[in-house]
């Protein structure tokens, strides 16, 4: 059975746990504070079950505890950010706000951030777009981890895509997806779980399809050609773009090819530029709920726009607690136990 902790006590417990690793409070807060939005909305994959993995990237140098960050110089809506290996959600938040701002000013801010080390769920970035009246693109590209149409092994990453649209009165539209049918973290899941994976989701290490989840090493393209495709351009307008190719150092005999690094593009749009920003929200929210007007092909079914789910998940979370799961709870007791934090209460 998962443990269940207090939204705001396991907020601070994980905050503790990684201020033994990165100096900066505001920098252990930050990456607290993307790992439990993802927990909270049951995204469980890309939340707090990640923070062992970030103490290991930590620890081991492969993120960097002291990054120092640079914005380039550039035209007034474009800029690039140099990382320097700092974690993701640092990275990401520093570039989303820096994307806002540009998009107050000109309509438009467009953020590429080269270096970076696993961004976390990247909808957290679009939502805080979103939440300031703006609407958030965010594309990333890492390791190859994922097949490609006719490649045997990894080829491209399973690169994912988010965007958050403000609405008047109820949550943002939120779409953030993968280019692959299953996310590795979902297939640890299934793995800890002891249940056997959905057909056409992952394969072998040598590309052989498998629903064994102990077996199971690549996740596969969404849709074929069409999630590889996807993974493929966004490489190109994420890393290609900041000039940090991923993709063709990985298969190339460049010693630092396999190193694990990130970049990303955060895009935030001013409605205001476009026109009225109260008409906008109000249409948005229109064109909702003439979706959810529409004849139900099963009445028990409800019709929910992106994000509508996982707000209400994190709504009863924030009010009830999030559960951890046993496997997950373990390893955070033993990372506890090492770094002198004391542990949450259970609800």
């Amino acid at each position: 059975m998962p443990v269940v902790i207090p939204a705001g006590e396991l907020g601070e417990f994980v905050t503790a746990l990684l201020g033994t690793a990165v100096p900066n409070p505001d920098h252990a807060r930050t990456i607290s504070d993307v790992l439990l939005w993802a927990s909270l909305r049951g995204v469980d994959s890309h939340g707090v079950a990640r923070v062992p993995r970030y103490l290991e990237l930590l620890d081991s140098g492969e993120a960097n505890a002291t990054p120092e960050m640079t914005f380039s110089a550039g035209p007034s809506g474009v800029t690039v950010l140099d990382a320097d290996r700092a974690p993701g959600p640092v990275a990401l938040t520093a570039a989303a706000q820096e994307a806002v701002r540009r998009a107050r000013a000109v309509g438009i801010g467009a953020v590429g951030v080269r270096r970076t080390v696993h961004t976390g769920a990247i909808g957290y970035y679009t939502s805080r777009i979103a939440d300031q009246g703006l609407v958030g693109i965010a594309f990333v590209a890492g390791m190859p981890n994922m097949s490609y149409p006719g490649v045997t092994g990894a080829a491209v990453a399973t690169s994912p895509l988010s965007i958050a649209v403000p609405t008047s009165g109820s949550p943002a539209v939120l779409l953030d997806m993968a280019t692959a049918g299953i996310a590795l973290g979902k297939i640890a899941q299934y793995r800890n779980a002891g249940k056997t994976l959905p057909s056409g989701v992952a394969a072998t290490a040598d590309g052989t399809p498998t629903t064994d989840p102990a077996l199971a090493k690549i996740p596969l393209p969404l849709g074929g050609a069409k999630g590889a495709g996807m993974s493929l351009v966004f490489e190109l307008i994420t890393s290609v773009l900041v000039g940090a190719p991923i993709v063709s150092s990985f298969h190339s005999d460049d010693p630092q090819g396999r190193v694990h690094r990130q970049n990303a593009l955060i895009v935030a749009l001013d409605p205001a530029a476009f026109g009225d920003p109260a008409v906008f929200t109000a249409q948005v929210s229109s064109t909702l709920a003439a979706l959810q007007s529409l004849p139900k092909a099963d009445p028990d079914t409800e019709i929910r726009y992106p994000g509508e789910n996982s707000a209400a998940i994190a709504e009863s979370r924030a009010a009830k607690g999030i559960p951890v799961g046993p496997k997950v709870w373990g390893e955070l007791e033993v990372a506890a136990g090492k770094l002198g934090v004391a542990l949450p209460t259970p609800v």
